[in-house]
């Protein structure tokens, strides 16, 4: 198998385990609130990747310097997954997913403002064909309500946490001044698990933990496990073999992935004309694919 192909391979493990955590947490979102599930999430995913940290690059002097560095970063990367949760509550995990791959036209943006990142015109169509199709599931294929903007209450939360993820994005690149990814990820997750414990530390009090349904805690060991620490791995390894917008292409499966955990778990599938929607991403993705 050759690099390339490897890297492929990452990138379709790594949609797959994203996907998972909008299946599952549109199971739990009611259950807990969001800032508990994820101050926890946090902790986990923290001691996870600095553990890959002590045992590969250490943390350096440099990876310590302006501190502020990640505390910005941590407030958009917390407000993101806070966000997806809040909007899980009512929102259909297949709508959500949709959402979440207006991310990568989202980032494009932000990219050019803060990076001055231009993209190709096939690039530019491919993210147009995606967001028509994101747009098309996240109004259930209705075009009167496309035409009024009537938005579903998660849908329109969470589209805010993406947001704040594709500001992420292109300002990971922009405050990185050389340190290892892990050692970065790790300052982001340290201070992001800090500005929760705070932030929701009287949601974290007045939650039951002992009468938590499994499948809470199933989704808060997936989220930190699979869906933040693997997919970091991943997402570095293919980094490292593939070009950006391959990578970022991956995207657009998810909503698909996201349909197939949900049968997979018992739930039905979606109605034919919002799996026209779907078709869209895909289009997109084999788009962003092509050399």
């Amino acid at each position: 198998m050759t690099p390339g192909q490897m890297g492929h391979l990452a990138m379709l493990l790594f949609s797959l385990l994203v996907a998972g955590s909008f299946a599952l947490g549109a199971m739990a979102a009611n259950d807990i609130t969001p800032a508990a599930l994820n101050t926890v999430r946090f902790w986990i995913a923290t001691v996870i990747i600095g553990i890959a940290v002590l045992a590969t690059t250490g943390i350096t002097r440099e990876a310590m310097a302006a501190p502020w560095r990640y505390i910005l970063l941590a407030g958009f990367f917390t407000t993101y997954f806070v966000l997806m949760f809040e909007g899980l509550k009512t929102a259909p995990p297949v709508s959500a997913a949709a959402v979440f791959t207006l991310t990568p036209i989202l980032s494009a943006g932000f990219g050019w403002l803060l990076l001055r990142q231009v993209l190709t015109s096939r690039m530019a169509l491919a993210l147009a064909i995606g967001a028509a199709g994101a747009v098309w599931v996240i109004f259930r294929a209705d075009l009167q309500a496309i035409l009024r903007f009537e938005m579903g209450r998660g849908e329109f939360i969470y589209f805010w946490g993406c947001v704040a993820h594709a500001v992420y994005t292109p300002l990971v690149r922009k405050l990185n001044r050389g340190e290892p990814a892990v050692v970065f990820t790790f300052g982001t997750l340290l201070a992001g698990a800090i500005m929760l414990t705070v932030w929701g530390w009287s949601d974290i009090q007045a939650t039951d933990w002992m009468a938590l349904p499994g499948i809470v805690w199933i989704t808060i060991l997936y989220t930190a496990i699979f869906a933040s620490a693997a997919t970091f791995v991943l997402l570095q390894f293919a980094t490292l073999r593939l070009p950006s917008s391959k990578v970022m292409a991956y995207t657009y499966l998810t909503p698909s992935w996201v349909i197939i955990w949900g049968l997979a778990l018992g739930g039905a599938a979606p109605p034919l004309m919002v799996s026209i929607g779907v078709g869209l991403t895909i289009v997109a993705l084999i788009m962003l694919l092509r050399d």
